[in-house]
């Protein structure tokens, strides 16, 4: 979105679900892809895109034979992603909760990596762990999840759900500050 106040009339109209009213910052973006082999991964998934700051750099470094599949469930933000025709990209207007239905109808076993910018700590908690479940049994074993999030309150979640394999990063250079989840799973 290019213009940055429509962007913040959505997210205040829709708090709920954008859980920011700002878009993250290019250092926020750049802790988050840090750690993605982008020359090995061949699926990858974005829960929460917005306005696409964080997809739009990660179609710039995905190996030409990746697909990136996005989950937006705002109307503003899918009609604005789906302007995007970009051959490697699929915008699906579902549920994060249905990751493993999506991932399989378009005919991949396993995720390489999933970027969430989801809300988990103002979700109802059972959605937020079903989220979380949902994406350990999509990921490929030693797959990655990497969520950001403006506080620990869902931490004792994430690590029970992947069995303590997580490390966090504080981000301050964000509009609010903060805390970036990395989840491996190991099996």
């Amino acid at each position: 979105m290019k213009n940055k106040i429509t962007f913040f009339k959505e997210a205040i109209k829709n708090i709920r679900t954008s859980g920011t009213v700002v878009p993250s910052s290019k250092f926020l973006v750049k802790k988050m892809l840090a750690g993605i082999d982008f020359k090995t991964a061949r699926v990858l998934v974005e829960f929460g895109p917005g306005s696409g700051i964080i997809t739009r750099e990660m179609l710039k470094r995905m190996h030409p034979e990746a697909q990136l599949f996005c989950f937006e469930i705002n109307d503003v933000f899918f009609e604005y992603l789906s302007r995007d025709k970009h051959p490697q990209l699929t915008i699906l207007k579902t549920s994060a909760t249905e990751i493993r239905k999506v991932i399989q109808k378009h005919g991949f076993d396993h995720v390489d990596y999933v970027v969430s910018s989801l809300p988990l700590a103002i979700m109802p908690p059972g959605v937020s762990l079903e989220i979380l479940e949902n994406s350990y049994i999509a990921l490929k074993n030693k797959g990655e999840f990497i969520q950001y999030q403006y506080s620990l309150q869902n931490r004792k979640d994430v690590k029970k759900v992947f069995n303590k394999q997580v490390s966090i990063q504080f981000v301050t250079l964000n509009i609010p500050p903060a805390f970036v989840y990395f989840c491996k799973k190991v099996q």
